[in-house]
């Protein structure tokens, strides 16, 4: 069987691969006499004080290069595709998919749907367990990757069988008990479904679950997510006020139980139950130090935390500016509250908090990751933004400035005659973002006032 080649696209500016003369364009055939199959065998490899590469220039040359370095140096290379192999699509057709639910006419990476166990080690991701082969589980243990993040949704095999419309999936269960045996990390996930998983079946799956701590660092239970665009797909419901509240007490019955039987709470609820059912966040003590923030379990108690101690170390002033500050519907009441704290300190700034519906993917999803670029206009249009308006970094494509509807920055930009910034999730960052002024030079020419710019009106 021919080897497998990785191509070289790039080499890090003074790190030892450029030092040995690597160049983008040669193919990396070894490390340490072993072929690379993907992204995780690089890395574990690469990690040694001795590594020895076969490298292939352009004209067919081998050269076999042996390096000493720390341990856990980075060489420097990078590589064509990511994972260096092809990305692992999902075999699963979830009653609650998320990408089903999708309009058409979108890019087409937004419809692939991965369920990569790279992908969990790598960027977070959680994986089903349906497509993991023997193989790949003994080379997560054998190189001892940690943690692995598992969307569990329910230990009763028949009924994940129906929720995945999977015929395996209530078998891939087992897996869990491999990687518990093997001292894996894992942490779970429940994507809680009305009339399906919730209620008796949560009670069994969270008491099932609880044998696997501490090995299971965490569970979050998160609220399925209904778009507009659910025809022809299972009929689901949201939850109500009332189901949420009843949601929530039973998670925290089971986090008492927990606290004394491991000293950790272990099953936590996504922050969407608790705004749903009105009732306040839980303290920053019961979050177990935010291991699902990705999940939405924690984000807006850690906010106002960060926002607080931001704050208790300024001294307050009396500059003036008036801004716009977006966010989703779910965290409006706790951005403004934040917000609110700043203008305590700063009296003469003037914050406009804006809690911007989804027309796009329908009024259910108030999470601001999912607000495209179209809501925005549409919202802000014709209102006095300020100086400026203030967006969450996660309404955007990761490193880029594109939203979920390809409308970019610079579109909205355009259409609303103003600097739209984006923040990162911090309360730091977001105070530091309220309180200072764009210079002049940060804000593009033509979104300067017009008396800046000479133009007499």
């Amino acid at each position: 069987m021919k080897k497998k080649q990785h191509i070289i696209s790039g080499v890090v500016p003074g790190s030892i691969a450029e030092e040995m003369e690597i160049a983008p364009g040669d193919i990396l055939l070894e490390i340490n006499g072993m072929e690379i199959e993907d992204i995780l065998d690089y890395r574990f490899y690469a990690e040694e004080e001795n590594v020895t590469l076969v490298i292939r220039k352009p004209d067919g040359e081998e050269w076999e290069l042996e390096i000493e370095k720390e341990y856990g140096e980075d060489i420097g290379l990078d590589f064509e595709n990511g994972l260096m192999d092809e990305y692992r699509s999902c075999s699963n057709k979830c009653i609650f998919c998320f990408i089903d639910q999708m309009p058409p006419g979108m890019r087409d990476t937004l419809y692939f749907k991965d369920d990569d166990a790279r992908l969990s080690f790598l960027q977070g991701n959680y994986i089903t367990l349906t497509n993991l082969k023997q193989k790949d589980m003994e080379r997560i243990a054998r190189y001892h990757l940690s943690p692995i993040n598992i969307s569990v949704h329910t230990t009763n095999p028949e009924l994940r069988c129906k929720m995945l419309h999977n015929r395996f999936a209530g078998k891939a269960l087992e897996k869990i008990d491999f990687f518990y045996e093997h001292e894996i990390e894992m942490n779970g996930q429940i994507v809680l479904c009305k009339g399906y998983n919730d209620g008796a079946e949560l009670e069994r799956t969270l008491k099932d679950l609880m044998r696997y701590c501490p090995v299971m660092q965490s569970v979050s239970v998160v609220p399925v997510g209904l778009t507009k665009y659910r025809d022809g797909l299972c009929p689901l419901e949201p939850f109500t006020a009332e189901e949420a509240a009843e949601v929530i007490d039973q998670i925290e019955a089971v986090q008492r139980i927990c606290m004394e039987r491991y000293g950790c709470h272990f099953v936590h609820a996504s922050d969407e139950f608790y705004t749903l059912a009105g009732r306040e966040l839980p303290e920053e003590e019961r979050y177990d130090g935010y291991l699902q923030l990705e999940n939405g379990v924690g984000m807006l108690r850690l906010l106002m935390t960060e926002t607080k101690e931001a704050l208790d170390g300024m001294t307050g002033d009396d500059r003036e500016d008036h801004l716009t500050v977006v966010t989703g519907r779910l965290a409006y009441p706790y951005v403004n509250r934040c917000v609110l704290a700043v203008q305590e300190k700063f009296p003469n700034i003037h914050a406009d908090v804006i809690a911007v519906r989804n027309d796009f993917f329908g009024e259910q999803i108030t999470v601001s990751g999912l607000i495209t670029g179209s809501d925005l206009i549409q919202h802000l249009k014709g209102r006095e933004l300020g100086s400026r308006v203030l967006i969450p970094i996660n309404m955007l494509r990761s490193g880029e400035e594109v939203f979920l509807d390809d409308v970019t920055v610079t579109d909205v930009q355009n259409a609303l005659q103003v600097p739209v910034l984006s923040v990162k999730s911090s309360g730091q960052t977001l105070v530091n973002s309220i309180i200072s002024a764009c210079s002049f030079e940060e804000v593009p020419e033509r979104f300067r006032p017009y008396e800046q710019k000479g133009v007499n009106i």
